[in-house]
């Protein structure tokens, strides 16, 4: 007797196509008045640490750097050519980083992460409440780390060979159960976020990178949709009206109980 295979849906793929669109993106954002800080409310010196995704440098996030310092924020790079070394030895590189920013300002830093960079941002709020105010994550799939188009996780495989081989500062296919990162995958995994830090995760469904559906962590006092590429999220004028939004309002964050409460309210 034949019995019928049952039909089981292949998941959407994100839009890949859609990351082609990063120069309109940048260009849109330098004619628009958010680029020169119309609607953003002015910064007062306080520390802000950006952190680019997988496979990204600093530069990734240049333009943001520059609008924020004219903002007044006074920023701070990760320090990286190339966003690949093992998570437990970028927070403890990123910790540090944080120390001397919050040290340098009197005050908690903010982070904005992009992709990798918010998933390392989360962990690092977790982990050092007392030295973060908040965290914005640009199209991080923090509740999945893995829940990303098949050519990035081909990519991923790749760079874990090359840490295998002993490729120095780049993680390893052992990083993913090893040692070296169960302080990050612990923090990544908890829910009990800290009440006292903000957390906003911005999110696109035209995000070609990543499944959008994993930036949507439950620990987030608020989810923000933009109509942006993932990449472009680095230079979309609507994520930087989040961004300066959300600095603004961490700003007072210490004022609040309950950050959740008051993102809820806002």
């Amino acid at each position: 007797m034949h019995v019928p295979v049952p039909h089981v849906p292949r998941p959407a793929l994100p839009p890949i196509w859609r990351e082609g669109l990063f120069g309109l993106e940048a260009a849109a954002l330098m004619r628009s008045p958010v680029w020169h800080g119309s609607g953003q409310a002015p910064g007062d010196g306080r520390g802000v640490v950006l952190i680019p995704g997988f496979l990204a440098g600093d530069g990734s996030l240049g333009l943001m750097t520059r609008w924020l310092r004219g903002l007044g924020y006074r920023t701070h790079k990760a320090g990286m050519r190339a966003h690949v070394d093992c998570s437990g030895a970028v927070c403890a590189n990123l910790e540090r980083c944080l120390e001397e920013m919050a040290d340098k300002t009197g005050d908690r830093v903010t982070i904005v992460g992009q992709s990798r960079g918010g998933i390392v941002a989360r962990a690092l709020a977790v982990t050092r409440p007392d030295l973060v105010s908040g965290i914005v994550t640009l199209g991080s799939p923090t509740t999945n780390m893995l829940q990303v188009h098949p050519f990035v996780l081909g990519s991923i495989g790749v760079v874990g060979a090359l840490g295998s081989l002993r490729v120095p500062h780049v993680f390893t296919w052992r990083c993913l159960r090893g040692e070296c990162c169960a302080a990050f995958r612990a923090a990544l995994r908890t829910q009990d976020f800290p009440a006292d830090v903000g957390f906003v995760a911005v999110y696109s469904k035209h995000d070609g990178i990543v499944d959008w559906h994993a930036c949507l962590d439950p620990a987030a006092g608020e989810h923000v949709e933009v109509d942006s590429s993932h990449c472009g999220m680095a230079v979309h004028r609507d994520v930087y009206t989040v961004v300066g939004r959300s600095l603004a309002r961490f700003a007072h964050v210490d004022d609040m109980p309950v950050w959740a409460d008051w993102a809820q309210a806002a």
